[in-house]
């Protein structure tokens, strides 16, 4: 977009700096998780993670009149929506999680960027709060917490922008199998105001975030993330019809849209950046996208409340932390049979420094003396250097670590190592700020001499996880009995 703006507009260099100068940003990350950056695939690349946020201010006339609650203005804005892209090393595939707005689960602690304030740590709060505690950064550190999963940047949206959006779209398709009027009822206070017919409508404005925010009509939480999946497949459809690119007028219009509209985390503060990270979606083909919810149930202390099926939604985080596809559309890559092993061998067991970090304090205490007893396994297999360190380095997978600049030699010896724990080969990982050989021991092995990886392939979601792919055109919402309209009244 960048690119052709700058190409089309007569203002020329002001007019991109305008653009730069619309974008909002603050800090990337609002506190310590622990987290590190996936390590690149054998052909240097790595996959992208993008974290999808959609405020409920209503501090602008505007969001107030959007949001149908002046009863919250002023307050501070919580997270309403909260979606994780994740793009693939590859290019080639892109998973979307949602996690519903009222799931309570570890809010860390965290640090307002803006204004220095710190929040205390928090286990009875629903996930919307983290945007309270400390902006968007502290609900992307909640996130990494929570998955285990390295995020790039975060990009946050208010009631205004998503109407804006939608607008300069021209608007999405979406479809109800009966009519729907999402108002206030005698049992149940507010609604969003969505009115459809039954069948397919284009909405857009403020119609396309009564459609985004209705809940009560769509049964629940998890509905409502169902909902909000379906429209924004639709809008990729839309946006991939769309000949864009040769309409320098319209591509204005949508420049100066969004880029008033968003709110990034800072080290993505300008359209060129924007318009890169664009890119590497742009290639995803559409029946590669597949969109799903994390599992929860209701909360045992308040039915109103969700809690992680911890199960199913740690199945679900280590497909993305992996980097496996959520769909099967993808051709799987036969090995050529006249492939042979490349690289250096690996140095001899005995002659290997290795360090043995206990990592099993993720969502639970550390398991006393782990690290010893896999550096006892370690010496029984010839490698006579391991040794323990006193560093705690919470992980959710267990890996072997080695110094990047150690290039070929470091992930031959890494993969000695591997082997010998009966490690897969994804447990490798290069690591720029390892100081040497490192094996950090994960929740995934807190016990037993024998490592037993759970077994991920492409496609296989957990049960509870109701995914759509971005291709399916054939979605339509149910709507819960109370709110179906007959189109007339």
């Amino acid at each position: 977009m960048a690119v052709l703006v700058l190409g089309t507009a007569s203002a020329g260099y002001l007019y991109y700096q305008h653009l730069n100068n619309n974008i909002r940003s603050s800090a990337r990350s609002g506190g310590e998780s622990g987290v590190k950056k996936a390590a690149p695939n054998a052909e240097g690349d790595s996959p992208l993670n993008i974290l999808l946020i959609g405020s409920d201010s209503r501090n602008s006339a505007e969001n107030v009149k959007l949001g149908g609650s002046k009863d919250t203005a002023g307050d501070k804005p919580r997270a309403d929506v909260q979606m994780l892209l994740h793009i693939s090393a590859d290019r080639k595939n892109s998973s979307l999680v949602s996690i519903p707005r009222d799931t309570i689960l570890h809010i860390p602690e965290c640090t307002d960027s803006e204004t220095g304030q710190k929040y205390p740590a928090t286990d009875s709060s629903p996930i919307n709060e983290s945007l309270q505690r400390g902006g968007p950064g502290c609900t992307l550190t909640t996130w990494e917490k929570l998955t285990g999963v390295y995020i790039d940047h975060w990009i946050m949206l208010d009631f205004a922008g998503v109407v804006a959006m939608a607008d300069a779209i021209g608007g999405v398709e979406v479809c109800v199998k009966t009519g729907v009027w999402d108002k206030p009822t005698r049992l149940v206070r507010g609604g969003s105001g969505l009115k459809l017919p039954a069948g397919k409508n284009t909405v857009q404005g403020k119609q396309a975030l009564q459609w985004l925010r209705t809940r009560h009509a769509f049964g629940n939480d998890q509905n409502r993330a169902k909902a909000q999946h379906m429209y924004m497949n639709s809008m990729l459809r839309t946006l991939k019809k769309q000949n864009l690119w040769s309409d320098a007028g319209r591509l204005m219009d949508l420049a100066e849209t969004a880029t008033n509209a968003l709110q990034v985390s800072d080290e993505i503060r300008s359209v060129k950046k924007l318009y890169d990270l664009s890119m590497q979606l742009k290639s995803v083909p559409i029946d590669r996208i597949t969109m799903t919810t994390m599992p929860t149930a209701e909360w045992s202390q308040d039915r109103n409340k969700l809690v992680p099926i911890e199960k199913s939604a740690d199945t679900l985080w280590r497909l993305v932390r992996e980097d496996v596809a959520f769909d099967k559309n993808g051709k799987e890559k036969k090995p050529s049979a006249s492939s042979t092993p490349s690289g250096p061998p690996a140095a001899e067991p005995a002659t290997l420094g290795v360090s043995v970090v206990n990592g099993t304090g993720v969502g639970q205490t550390a398991k006393d003396g782990r690290a010893t007893e896999v550096a006892d396994l370690l010496h029984g297999k010839g490698f006579a250097e391991a040794d323990t360190s006193k560093d705690l380095d919470p992980s959710k997978d267990t890996a072997v670590r080695y110094p990047q600049e150690d290039g070929a030699q470091g992930k031959a010896d890494a993969q000695s190592v591997a082997k010998a724990l009966g490690l897969p080969t994804t447990a490798v990982k290069a690591d720029p700020k390892a100081g040497g050989l490192t094996v950090v021991v994960g929740a995934d092995w807190r016990d037993g001499t024998v490592y037993k990886a759970p077994k991920v392939e492409a496609g296989d979601l957990p049960e509870g996880a109701d995914d759509i792919n971005a291709a399916d055109k054939s979605q339509c919402m149910d709507i819960y009995s109370v709110y179906r309209w007959d189109g007339k009244s």
